[in-house]
């Protein structure tokens, strides 16, 4: 249960869980999963993340899978339709996508080539921008399919990787910055 006079960021601390040397040795890995199960934070973090671009997105896209989470929540909270990123080969239609770097690879994100008009301003929602490798491919792929970038809402960013130096200048908020 949160205390009404604990901020956003108290929050999120509080209910993150730090997992050291996980999924290697060296990594400090922040679970945000008790966030998720918590009702009354995930509310919160819902609640933030939409206040933060409030009337100035048209539609919600979240990037496969935990952006999902937050974009159907942030959708369904504003009234507005969601655009599920996914990887390579998990849409069914014509689509539009971007191909990126990752550390050790590539991968290939797609959106459907006709879920949206041409013009329409898209929220993008994920949950932790480190590197910021997938939501810079992600911009990409959106601008590509002619659509406006609002910005990005992020619960939190770990600044040491400088993610928001792959976000071309847009509009970033994250609710938790370490």
């Amino acid at each position: 249960m949160s205390d009404v006079t604990e901020s956003v960021e108290q929050m999120i601390e509080r209910l993150c869980v730090k997992i050291p040397d996980y999924p290697e040795p060296g990594v400090l890995f922040r679970d945000l999963t008790p966030l998720f199960a918590d009702g009354a934070g995930f509310r919160r973090t819902v609640d933030a993340l939409a206040d933060a671009f409030r009337g100035q997105f048209d539609h919600v896209a979240g990037i496969e899978a935990r952006g999902f989470l937050m974009a159907g929540a942030v959708a369904y909270a504003t009234g507005v339709g969601l655009i599920p990123v996914r990887k390579a080969g998990k849409l069914p239609r014509e689509t539009f996508r971007e191909e990126y770097v990752l550390e050790y690879g590539s991968a290939v994100l797609e959106i459907h080539t006709d879920d949206v008009p041409r013009g329409a301003r898209v929220l993008v929602l994920d949950d932790i921008l480190a590197t910021g490798g997938t939501l810079g491919a992600t911009a990409q792929l959106l601008h590509r399919a002619g659509l406006h970038v609002a910005g990005f809402g992020l619960i939190m960013e770990l600044t040491d990787l400088r993610g928001r130096s792959q976000l071309g200048g847009h509009r970033v908020r994250a609710l938790y910055r370490v």
